[in-house]
């Protein structure tokens, strides 16, 4: 075993094997100080709260677990039907050195096993013993695969839940729901679950075979149907006396709170505010829970308010005004609290510093929760939808405190402006040159504009040097990894990253740098400072 640094508040275990992950994994469930746990194919991201234990003390706890070779329980068995029709299904039989035919016939027999859930809600790394399968993925990974695609990579097959990027071979495609979260439990593909493929010649059959315990989303449907009609029997406001409507949005405006933790073996991120400094703050300042839902907006926008309530503007540094339904026009001050009345509406400006601005409203944005958390993953396409023009939402009852005075606006960067950021080192700076790794600490890099909640996208005169080519087994990734594909451009993950992945992490933000990350504006230059290792 070997324990290697994720973060400062991560640890990566390197197992021997995937069995061995896979009972090193359940071995961990409910260690004290452990907040979450993300399963690889070869290896167990474990995340702790620092304030209950210290990574030193965490690793000797880790390092010292005994495992038996008891092969963990199975979760329960699902049949999935699939056309083999899949556009990579030539490629992948001769890159295995088979037919067609003794591909797909193989894939059919084969006793397949859900190892571990990752990369998207739903998807799960399913693995057998038949050692035909080891395939390798595409060089360089297609923008959108279909929801549905059964594909292959590496030892493992998968269905895409839903339409993504990846760069896996596609061999085939069904209809089963892979995620429904009207569903007991959401994923079809849960660890431990018994998958059998059943080949289906006439698509039109598709939706007519067996799925085991999947269905299609009748509760779902039945749900949004009663949404509907409360809201039609209670015009707008969703039948509260208080309510914020969209006018006119931003680049992208969505909700959000302190995101779902814990779910990370439905495959499921934390996600949440990408600013959480500026979450805390408008809350505080409205007398809500720090945790309660609010406004995200990368951006200016304009937002009417129904009733009376308060409201504050946190994060991201711009014009604010407040137009009274009189006309008449003020000047709102950054994070401080302010009295809205009904028709008042509030115009944000394009920020001056920084990147997202934060609207809290007191009482908390009540949109409808998703797995206990109102956050808007985009990546998983979990929680509301991003909101648009005419969207009406309706405020809660989250203010359990009183009106507080506004935080003292924060030191914000412009593009343009130079920002350090701390980083640990690890869990692959090994997998790089000892020149990359001081190119990534000495380099200044550049924000692009090809940035969002998944990942901001760096540019560096220098590009980052590997010395262990190949493939890396998926593992686990924390908000705020480094992670560096084969171009050498880092990517630095923003909330709604992928749980897991496949190119190398050099580094990862500290806890304290998160915040800063997430208003980082387009052309922002960075440098990294390397904070000591916790744990090795």
């Amino acid at each position: 075993m070997r324990i290697l640094t994720a973060s400062d508040r991560a640890l990566l275990v390197e197992a021997a094997d995937l069995d061995e992950a896979m009972r090193l994994n359940l071995a961990w469930e409910g260690l004290p100080g452990v907040v979450e746990r993300v399963p690889g194919a070869r290896t167990v991201l474990v995340r702790f709260d620092p304030l209950r234990v210290s990574a030193t003390e965490l690793a000797h706890t880790l390092a010292a677990t005994e495992v038996d070779a008891t092969r963990p329980p199975s979760t329960g068995e699902v049949t999935i039907p699939v056309q083999y029709d899949g556009e990579d299904l030539d490629e992948a039989a001769s890159a295995l050195g088979v037919s067609v035919e003794e591909l797909v016939n193989r894939h059919l027999a084969a006793d397949w096993r859900v190892a571990f859930s990752g990369f998207a809600p739903g998807f799960g790394y399913v693995v057998s013993s038949d050692p035909l399968f080891d395939v390798p993925r595409h060089s360089s990974p297609r923008t959108r695969v279909p929801a549905g695609s059964v594909a292959l990579a590496g030892a493992f097959t998968g269905v895409y839940p839903r339409e993504s990027p990846g760069g896996w071979q596609l061999i085939g495609r069904t209809d089963a729901v892979m995620w429904d979260i009207d569903r007991d439990p959401p994923a079809l593909l849960a660890p431990g679950t018994l998958v059998r493929f059943e080949r289906v010649r006439d698509a039109a059959r598709l939706g007519a075979a067996h799925v085991g315990r999947n269905g299609d989303g009748p509760a779902r449907a039945r749900r949004v149907a009663e949404q509907h009609a409360a809201a039609d029997a209670d015009g707008p406001g969703f039948g509260t006396a208080s309510a914020v409507e969209v006018v006119r949005p931003s680049l992208q405006l969505l909700v959000q709170d302190a995101g779902r933790p814990g779910f990370a073996a439905l495959g499921v991120s934390a996600s949440g505010a990408a600013d959480r400094r500026a979450m805390r703050d408008a809350n505080r300042a409205v007398g809500n829970a720090e945790v309660a839902a609010v406004l995200e907006s990368v951006g200016g926008a304009v937002l009417r308010f129904h009733g009376a309530g308060v409201a504050a503007v946190t994060g991201a540094i711009g014009a604010l005004t407040l137009t009274g339904g009189d006309g008449v026009v003020r000047a709102v001050r950054h994070g401080e609290p302010f009295a809205t009345f009904d028709g008042d509406e509030l115009t944000l400006g394009y920020p001056d510093r920084g990147l997202r601005y934060v609207i809290g409203v007191r009482g908390g944005v009540d949109a409808a929760p998703a797995l206990g958390s109102r956050a808007t993953d985009t990546l998983a396409g979990l929680g509301p939808e991003p909101l648009s023009a005419g969207v009406v939402l309706p405020i809660g009852d989250a203010a359990s405190h009183p009106v507080e005075p506004g935080a003292v606006p924060r030191d914000l960067p412009a593009s343009g402006d130079l920002v350090e950021l701390e980083i640990t080192l690890g869990p692959r700076d090994d997998w790089f040159t000892a020149e990359a790794l001081q190119v990534l600490t000495t380099q200044e890099w550049t924000v692009t504009p090809r940035s969002d909640r998944v990942g901001i996208r760096l540019r560096g005169e220098v590009a980052l040097e590997r010395s262990v080519g190949g493939e890396l087994p998926s593992e686990g990734a924390v908000t705020g990894a480094i992670q560096v594909p084969p171009d050498g451009q880092p990517v630095l993950f923003l909330p709604d990253h992928p749980l897991t992945g496949g190119y190398p992490i050099i580094g990862a933000l500290t806890d304290r740098s998160l915040d800063l990350a997430g208003q980082l504006p387009p052309g922002a230059r960075l440098r990294f400072a390397v904070q000591v290792r916790s744990a090795g």
